[in-house]
Parts: C-alpha cells; sequence; structure tokens
C-alpha cells in the first residue's frame, strides 16, 4: 500500500536524523509542523545506495517536501566521500586565482557542477556553500576553507561556484555572513568578536556577497559572530545585520539560515527556544539544530506556533531537474577541469 503524504507548510526548523537510517524517534520529529528541512551529516552517510534510500525516506514524509542539505564544501568540511568526487580545500582554487584568473573562474565553476550533479543524484536539494569570508590568516576554523584573502577574488570565484551549482540544479547557501574570517575564536566552543567598524566590513568583508547574490545564491547563513561597533547581538541574532545591511542595503531575497543553534557562538541568547527565537526574530527564516535529539524536541515544541516558511524562498532552494547529470557530457568536462587542481 502507498503511503500517503502529509500535507503540511514547511516549518522553520531544520534538523538531522540519528543515522544512516530513520528510526521512530526520527519520523516522529520530520512530522512535526515546526520541521522544514533535514542537513545531513557523515553520521547519515554508509554509502551511495544508502544515502538514496535516506533521502527518498526523508521525501516520503511531507508534501510540500522536505528540503534536504549538508555541508559539502571540500577539503575537510565533505559529508559524503564513497561513490563522491573527493573535492580539494577550496583555498586551491585561490591558488590558481594567483596563477590564472579564467582558469580559475573555469575550475570553481566546475566545483560548483560536480557538487550539484553528485548531491542532486542522490536526492539533496542544496549545500551550504560556499564560504564567503576572507582569509585574513586569523581563524583556524575557516582556514583553507576560505578561497582567497582578496574580496574581489572571493566574489568572483564564489560567483562561479553559485553558477556551476545552479547549472547543476542545486540551491548554494554562502556563509558565515558578514565574515568570520577575522574572528579568531571558534564560534563551535567559543562567542567571537570583530571589533572592526562597520565601514570596513563594508569595504572588504561584505563585497564578495554582490557578485554571489547576482550569480543566484539561494541561501545566506550569518555568523555566531558579534561585531560591537554595530551591534551588541551575534549577526544572526541582529536586526542591523539581517535585515538593514543584508535585506535592505544588499538586496537580498533569498532563505537566511542560522548556523548551528547548539554552537557556543549562539549561547549568548540562553536555552535551545530563546535561542531560535532570537534567531527568527531577527530576521531568520529557518534554524538549525544539530547533533542534539533532546534539544531538537525542545526546540520543536517552543515553535509549535510558528509561521511557516515562505514558499517562494523555499523553492529557490529546492532542487531543478530530473535527470541525473552524472551521465552528461558536461559533467565529464567538470572532472576533467577539476583535475587541474591536482
Amino acid at each position: 500500500m502507498r503511503r500517503v503524504r502529509a500535507r503540511l507548510p514547511l516549518g522553520p526548523a531544520v534538523v538531522d536524523p540519528a543515522g544512516p537510517v530513520l528510526t521512530e524517534d526520527d519520523l516522529r520529529r520530520l512530522r512535526h509542523p515546526a520541521v522544514g528541512g533535514v542537513i545531513l551529516f557523515a553520521h547519515n552517510f554508509e554509502s551511495p545506495a544508502q544515502l538514496q534510500t535516506l533521502t527518498q525516506d526523508i521525501r516520503a514524509l511531507r508534501e510540500p517536501l522536505l528540503l534536504i542539505g549538508v555541508d559539502h564544501e571540500g577539503g575537510r568540511v565533505q559529508r559524503f566521500r564513497e561513490g563522491f568526487t573527493t573535492l580539494p580545500p577550496m583555498r586551491t582554487l585561490g591558488h590558481l586565482w594567483d596563477r590564472d584568473r579564467d582558469a580559475a573562474r573555469a575550475v570553481a565553476h566546475a566545483a560548483g557542477y560536480v557538487i550539484g550533479a553528485e548531491l542532486a543524484a542522490h536526492g539533496l536539494d542544496f549545500s551550504f556553500t560556499p564560504v564567503l569570508d576572507l582569509d585574513y590568516g586569523a581563524s583556524s576554523v575557516i582556514g583553507d576553507r576560505a578561497l582567497h584573502y582578496d574580496p574581489l577574488a572571493v566574489g568572483a570565484l564564489a560567483a562561479a561556484l553559485v553558477g556551476g551549482l545552479g547549472q547543476g540544479g542545486m540551491g548554494a547557501v554562502g556563509k558565515h555572513f558578514p565574515g568570520h574570517g577575522y574572528a579568531a575564536a571558534d564560534s563551535h566552543v567559543a562567542v567571537p568578536t570583530d571589533d572592526r567598524p562597520l565601514s570596513e566590513i563594508l569595504r572588504k568583508d561584505l563585497v564578495p556577497y554582490v557578485p554571489a547574490i547576482e550569480a543566484g545564491l539561494a541561501g545566506i547563513m550569518p555568523a555566531h559572530v558579534i561585531y560591537p561597533k554595530v551591534d551588541a547581538e551575534p549577526a544572526g541574532y541582529s536586526r542591523v545585520w539581517l535585515q538593514d545591511v543584508l535585506r535592505r542595503k544588499l538586496g537580498f531575497g533569498g532563505l537566511v539560515f542560522s548556523d548551528d543553534l547548539s554552537m557556543e557562538g549562539a549561547s549568548t541568547a540562553g536555552g535551545v527556544a530563546e535561542r531560535a527565537r532570537a534567531a527568527l526574530d531577527a530576521g531568520c527564516d529557518m534554524v538549525l539544530l544539530c547533533n542534539d535529539p533532546e534539544g531538537q524536541d525542545r526546540l520543536l515544541h517552543s515553535l509549535k506556533e510558528s509561521t511557516p516558511v515562505s514558499p517562494e524562498r523555499a523553492e529557490r532552494m529546492r532542487h531543478r531537474g530530473g535527470r541525473d547529470l552524472r551521465r552528461s557530457v558536461a559533467y565529464r568536462e567538470a572532472l576533467d577541469d577539476l583535475g587541474k587542481l591536482a
């Protein structure tokens, strides 16, 4: 007997299943009306076939379909390995930029296309990439995830990545707005601060967002970083950053995802419920809580009366296209281009 999907608007919570197969607790959470998306990690992956089964099971639960994303940047942040192209750290694109800018743009586009084609073939909608932070040499958590220190280089390469992902039918989420590269502390375990004035951040760190948005960036994730000369709240809890700067000044119309609310950088707002409310009130559309099943239950209870996510913004995140692009000439050519980074 064919299972009928529940018809529920997408809620603002993004959660991760506990493992590679959905448990009864996972099913209960994913059917909760406050959930709108799923983020997958290495603990959700055993093999390409298992991943396809997992995403099919997630898609069977709801209508409209839950959004499914992953951190799949390359280098040390690539959640799926077996059966997927091994991607180098994005810093290698910056090194190529210093030698040959046209080649770097072409390879960045190829990297985006490969990521998009491979993730889409396994039932995912989007990746939390590209990293738009500048490499100031200060942040160990960013490090070689950054494309370059030059904002013009980062913008050009990020736009090419976004274009490649889009050609592969995949949504792209830029991070960590307005920039995590200058703050030395790791927001996973601390509350970083960046004492620079707004004028300097606008002149440097925000520059890459303009071409990335123009290239079709579908989502943005703010940083758990406090910029005290701009606002006392971290960017993800700040109406100044999310409303005044991101929405009005930059004109961004896509989804805004909080970074993981279980991180120490999110702790300034209080408990899980308070963190989610602070992020949503500031202007986030969706909030992530990862690797914390008990916290997810508290989160969903706190969001049971929440406003659904804008269908128009959600659709920008959804995978477009029905065929497996890994069979295409463009995919084979993109793999050849990626070989130039070896």
